[in-house]
């Protein structure tokens, strides 16, 4: 028995190993490599990094430049992404997936990839409608209300997708669960601002790129990593 116990535990303690082991960082803490600005080779200087964390900083832009939604060199199919992310007071930003990076087609990241919103509720207008409150899939679910931390304060999120199904997490409960691509998801898209005709391939291609929105306010995100499902 004690021998079968032994083993186990082991096999337990591989097994945790092994699952720590398919995390993948996309943040060093230290660099902004393996990300670049919508439509750059490179992260633009308003994406400054420091105490491990990602920061971006309107004030650093340029006649409008040095900026912009920073997207993920990489392309995700199904995947489970974690982060934390801080808005600043009255701040908007989003975390986008599934973006299409081809700028001489999309103008936008939002053209292609739904969003995960991260607002300050208490400060910003978007906030006074209810599709675009933080937690939400932006301008398609309501999330469940409740789960978010104010501006300043870190929360945390998990965005899953898996087999045709997009979960999403704030600060360790499912606040959104629903299926991608079916019916229900084509009637959501047509009855939202992503239907109006100008986005005709919004949502509608299931990999692609991560992206953090400039939405022209400071917001902060650490802790980034990426399990490939």
């Amino acid at each position: 028995m004690k021998k079968i116990a032994l083993a186990l535990l082991t096999m337990l303690a591989f097994a945790q190993v092994n699952a720590q082991e398919k995390w993948t960082s996309l943040l060093d803490g230290k660099t902004t490599n393996g990300w670049h600005s919508y439509g750059e080779k490179t992260a633009g200087v308003a994406w400054k990094i420091a105490d491990g964390a990602i920061t971006f900083d309107p004030s650093a832009k340029t006649n409008g430049k040095g900026g912009g939604d920073l997207v993920t060199d990489e392309s995700y199919s199904d995947f489970h992404l974690q982060l934390e992310w801080k808005i600043s007071k009255n701040g908007n930003s989003g975390i986008l997936f599934f973006v299409q990076d081809d700028p001489k087609k999309y103008d936008y990241t939002f053209y292609t990839g739904p969003e995960f919103q991260v607002l300050d509720n208490d400060g910003h207008p978007d906030a006074k409608i209810i599709s675009h409150r933080a937690g939400n899939l932006y301008d398609l679910i309501v999330g469940n209300e409740g789960h978010v931390k104010p501006y300043g304060e870190w929360n945390k999120v998990d965005i899953i997708a898996n087999k045709g199904v997009l979960e999403l997490v704030m600060n360790d409960v499912t606040v959104i669960k629903t299926h991608l691509g079916d019916d229900s998801w084509k009637e959501l898209i047509r009855r939202s601002k992503f239907g109006r005709g100008d986005m005709p391939d919004f949502g509608k291609t299931f990999s692609g790129h991560i992206a953090l929105q400039d939405h022209g306010n400071e917001v902060s995100y650490r802790n980034i990593k990426i399990q490939k499902l």
